[in-house]
């Protein structure tokens, strides 16, 4: 188990969810410096051999998601036979850690590992290859990406910033967070002041609460001082490191902000073209192994980290009940509907994440959604 302390000294970085609360819209800090690439140096090419420096947005080490880039270097070596190296920059360590798409869009990296929705302030666009609310689980969302255009939009929006990306790993389907109080109600987000990322932070303004912008490291103490009331953060295996249930003990879910957030590999465009279809194939093959890697890890370890929590801790998971679903299940909607208004290609690949959804959760729901609750009639009277 990953004590809190040491998750703490680098989590004020950025984690899933939302440390880019603060910055979302902003390409970069202020004061802060994207290197050129001939401050760098050019990637290591020898005899066919290459390295790639690879920035992300993760503190170094850190649980699930800082080690998805590592499982892809590690897939990508092992298939070149060590031909094609990456080596992994922590937050910080090339660049900062919302700094990672200018770094690979200019040149200065030549790969980033983030979450798009961080990139919001360059197209809203962006947000759909990530998370929104109400949107589709991790397999749909596979299957919209794969199968159903989603892959082509993408690298249309990304083209525009000299990007290639792919999915690379996936936290599967997040909590929807720890609160001091109890929820029973609408009238129960009134005046909540809640740490949650970018959209679901406006869909939580519209309920009459409040969104508060703080990183991953802040949120403990911000709910040990009061200057928040509740927290989402990504679920039980993160969540348990960081002991938020010693300060707010009702663990709700589902979580409608993030049902399953994919996390992505963007190339330098001009260095994956300088790459040969072989080499690419490979690129594109180990993003795949550290997607589906990743979100077996979670889906894992978050059920260990579940029954510690209940087990150990005596935090019992709450449902919200159906009139909050109804209402939240509207306002998601109409947040998301008005983020694709805001250009056309973000219109463009709302309508087609749209149609994606829809087709695919009717399938979703009697299948994944049938079975978990036949299963859970079945085993609940034996375990």
């Amino acid at each position: 188990m990953v004590k809190r302390r040491d998750i703490l000294t680098g989590a004020a970085a950025v984690a899933t969810g939302g440390a880019v609360l603060g910055v979302l819209g902003k390409d970069k800090a202020p004061g802060s410096h994207t290197p050129k690439r001939s401050e760098l140096g050019a990637p290591s090419i020898s005899k066919n051999r290459r390295q790639f420096r690879l920035a992300t947005s993760w503190p170094k080490d850190f649980p699930g998601l800082g080690q998805m880039p590592n499982y892809f270097a590690q897939a990508l070596s092992e298939m070149s036979e060590g031909r094609l190296e990456v080596k992994v920059y922590a937050a910080g360590e090339l660049v900062g850690a919302l700094e990672c798409f200018d770094a690979t869009s200019t040149g200065a990296a030549d790969m980033y590992h983030a979450a798009e929705y961080y990139w919001q302030g360059k197209s809203k666009g962006f947000s759909f290859f990530t998370a929104v609310p109400m949107g589709m689980t991790a397999a749909e969302l596979m299957g919209w990406i794969d199968h159903g255009g989603g892959q082509a939009l993408w690298d249309e929006l990304s083209a525009q910033f000299n990007i290639k990306s792919f999915q690379a790993g996936n936290t599967g389907h997040q909590a929807g967070g720890w609160f001091k109080r109890q929820i029973n109600s609408l009238e129960d987000f009134k005046g909540l002041k809640m740490r949650t990322p970018g959209l679901a932070g406006e869909v939580m303004r519209r309920l009459g609460g409040s969104a508060v912008a703080i990183s991953g490291g802040e949120i403990y103490q911000s709910l040990q001082s009061g200057a928040i009331d509740a927290a989402e953060w990504v679920g039980p295996w993160n969540d348990i490191a960081l002991g938020f249930y010693r300060e707010a003990p009702y663990y709700y879910s589902p979580g409608f902000s993030e049902p399953g957030a994919s996390l992505a590999i963007g190339t330098n465009l001009d260095v994956w073209n300088s790459l040969s279809s072989a080499d690419q194939a490979m690129i594109q093959h180990a993003c795949a192994h550290a997607n589906a890697y990743s979100l077996g890890e979670y889906s894992y370890r978050n059920g260990l980290a579940l029954e510690t929590l209940k087990n150990d801790h005596g935090i019992v998971p709450v449902a919200f009940n159906d009139e909050i679903m109804e209402t939240v299940g509207a306002v998601c909607e109409d947040v998301v509907r008005e983020l694709a208004a805001s250009d056309p290609m973000t219109k463009r690949i709302y309508d087609s994440y749209l149609t994606a959804r829809n087709a695919s959760r009717g399938w979703t729901e009697i299948s994944d959604g049938g079975y978990i609750a036949a299963r859970k009639v079945a085993l609940d009277k034996l375990y």
